[in-house]
């Protein structure tokens, strides 16, 4: 009798089947019959409202600068935890992984809490002219903190692996450091900063608890769309909070395809490399 490499293999792989099904698929599925369950003119007539466009817009453009800030520092503290060492590194590795664990709503209220304009960081702020708080700003916050962990813990394991070698003989061929980066360290580092540039938008698009109590969740300045699907929630208009939420569910399907799309095609120029 042949013996199976993995025994057990077809319960566990049943149970995890079954497990995405009712997790995953079985959520997005009644999502989609739901907004389905509306005519085309109808289901056009809220995704293109100009409220809903208006929602589209501050969490889009929002998603991007939060994106582009944890692209930044992100990297940057990803290659001081890799390459330096410090007192408190330990304790500054380990407040990387603080959004993960601290509730949503929590992180809202602290972040309102530090930014509002008689908080430590609102407070000086506002003598220069910067509100942070109640602005698109303050959105940009939120969605930063609860989303930069997603590109530090992809690139810092990278940064780990990379062979000095590799540094040594660029610069034993006279390389500068700025050459060597951008030549050298960053080709190897490019799938891991699209894989955590893709989950860092990803979670900042669906971000709902840590921006409500700092966005002032005003209509056409800072609703963000999963606020305006909530309220639909609330006004028990369940077709209409499905159709604006498929919006940003394709969003998200589309740009994760389209960055998976583009890891693959790195990885394998770098693998040939």
């Amino acid at each position: 009798m042949k013996r199976r490499v993995l025994p057990g293999l077809p319960l566990a792989l049943g149970i995890t089947l079954v497990y995405v099904a009712i997790i995953v698929v079985l959520p997005l599925a009644a999502l989609v019959f739901k907004a389905a369950s509306l005519g085309p003119a109808d289901y056009w007539r809220i995704v293109s409202s100009d409220r809903a466009l208006a929602s589209y817009r501050v969490t889009v453009l929002c998603a991007l600068a939060a994106t582009v800030f944890n692209l930044l520092f992100g990297m940057a503290l990803a290659w001081v935890l890799v390459r330096y060492r410090f007192p408190g590194r330990r304790l500054v590795d380990a407040l990387v992984d603080l959004p993960f664990a601290l509730p949503t709503a929590v992180a809202g209220i602290a972040l309102t809490t530090l930014f509002a304009t008689n908080g430590w960081f609102g407070g000086p702020l506002s003598h220069l002219g910067i509100k942070v708080a109640y602005t698109p700003l303050g959105i940009i916050v939120a969605m930063s903190f609860t989303s930069i962990p997603f590109i530090v813990r992809t690139v810092q394991p990278v940064l780990e692996e990379l062979d000095p070698a590799l540094e040594e003989a660029g610069q034993t061929l006279g390389a500068s450091d700025l050459s060597i980066f951008a030549k050298v360290i960053l080709p190897l580092l490019a799938p891991a900063l699209l894989a955590g540039v893709s989950l860092s938008f990803a979670r900042s698009l669906g971000e709902f608890g840590a921006i409500i109590f700092i966005a002032g969740n005003q209509p056409f300045s800072t609703e963000i769309t999963a606020l305006l699907a909530f309220i639909r929630l609330e006004e028990y208009d369940y077709p209409a909070s499905a159709a604006i939420a498929s919006v940003m569910l394709l969003t998200a399907f589309v740009m994760l395809a389209i960055t998976n799309l583009m890891q693959a095609r790195a990885l394998r120029y770098t693998v040939r490399g």
